[in-house]
């Protein structure tokens, strides 16, 4: 079943989330498998991130591997709110014959 991820820190910046994302990326880390998106939203240090995954078990391997890299940047992303998705709608990717699919998960 899919799982939404959302973390709402006391403080994060774009500045900080971008660090993350190259250390993600360096390490070969991100994508990570599971993912199957993430948004950063907000403004100023009131950055916010969601992330939806196939599992709470990828959720959770991937949770062990950002997590020292968080702490080494000085970033503390709180406790992440986990929800269960009942539905995921998503525009069709152009394809012919193709209709907007919406799943229950």
């Amino acid at each position: 079943m899919s799982l939404v991820t959302r973390f709402s820190p006391e403080s994060l910046t774009s500045d900080q989330y971008d660090r993350v994302v190259r250390r993600l990326d360096e390490e070969n880390i991100s994508p990570a498998d599971g993912l199957d998106y993430e948004l950063c939203f907000g403004s100023g240090d009131k950055m916010k991130v969601s992330l939806v995954w196939d599992s709470e078990e990828q959720f959770a391997a991937f949770a062990e591997r950002l997590m020292p890299i968080l702490a080494e940047l000085g970033i503390d992303p709180g406790e992440p709110e986990v929800l269960e998705v009942h539905n995921i709608i998503k525009r069709n990717s152009g394809a012919p014959g193709m209709a907007n699919v919406a799943s229950s998960v």
